[in-house]
């Protein structure tokens, strides 16, 4: 049974890495989109700041759109209604409502948050030393052979040892796996496909590489999931991707382990009560 291991992620990180690529694009000035004018349009006597249109301007370059005058008229399209829908909530009176002033808060932080983030990452880039390094780790942890697999996973350790007893007498082991608790290949003879060591817990790769291709293993191996009987099919050599198409996940992924360092190292000056 595959698994991977649990490690500890912060969805106020995660949330931050998806939005704000490690190579964001660079800001574009908005004097295009608002001219020489501080204000990109009026609604009932209420000044549209150009400040405004830049920040929605830029979220939408961001996201991939294209910079033209049609975006940045609907920029300033999309702030008029904003505005318009702003006035009529203030009108009846849902500016002065606790949980609609608690959103505002809770938007403000994350505002907050998502700037003090963005400047953290710009002034702590991952360097490419520490990307190499991550990636022949990775590659060592992996080793240079892949395995195909099967098993049957049950509860106890007699059911696993009446499996291997009826497998010496001949058995299909395809036929068998249909008793298996692992809902994921049961109904494919117990079929694992290929995978390297380090894609499994331990007990199990441990197993499965010292098992002959072909052959099952005659001792039942115990795992936190429970009792496997393990078939090892056949054996090729690993083929690890090269470090340039892999380089922005192992990015990633230490920018990430960074972020969380940092928030951690913060909470722990924190005076939290």
């Amino acid at each position: 049974m595959k698994h991977t291991l649990p490690r500890l992620t912060t969805l106020l990180v995660a949330g931050f890495l998806l939005q704000a690529p490690l190579h964001a694009q660079e800001a574009k000035p908005a004097a295009k989109a608002a001219g020489k004018s501080s204000v990109v349009a009026t609604v009932n006597g209420v000044a549209i700041p150009a400040a405004r249109a830049e920040a929605l301007l830029q979220s939408q370059l961001a996201q991939g759109q294209q910079d033209s005058e049609q975006l940045r008229a609907a920029v300033r399209n999309d702030l008029v209604t904003r505005e318009i829908l702003s006035q009529a909530s203030r009108k009846k009176g849902f500016d002065k409502k606790a949980e609609v002033n608690a959103q505002f808060e809770l938007a403000r932080q994350g505002i907050l948050v998502n700037a003090y983030l963005q400047d953290f990452v710009a002034t702590h880039p991952v360097k490419d030393e520490a990307v190499k390094n991550e990636y022949d780790s990775i590659i060592k942890a992996m080793g240079n052979k892949e395995y195909k697999a099967r098993h049957i996973l049950v509860e106890k350790e007699d059911d696993a040892k009446s499996i291997v007893a009826r497998l010496q007498k001949g058995e299909k082991f395809e036929e068998l796996a249909k008793q298996s608790k692992d809902p994921g290949n049961k109904d494919r003879g117990g079929d694992l496909g290929w995978s390297a060591p380090s894609g499994y817990v331990k007990p199990f790769a441990d197993a499965m590489v010292a098992l002959e291709k072909g052959k099952f293993s005659a001792t039942p191996v115990n795992t936190q999931f429970g009792w496997h009987v393990i078939q090892l099919d056949d054996v090729r050599d690993l083929k690890h991707p090269p470090l340039e198409e892999v380089k922005p996940q192992i990015q990633q992924r230490l920018q990430q382990q960074i972020l969380e360092k940092h928030i951690t190292e913060l909470r722990a000056k924190a005076k939290i009560e």
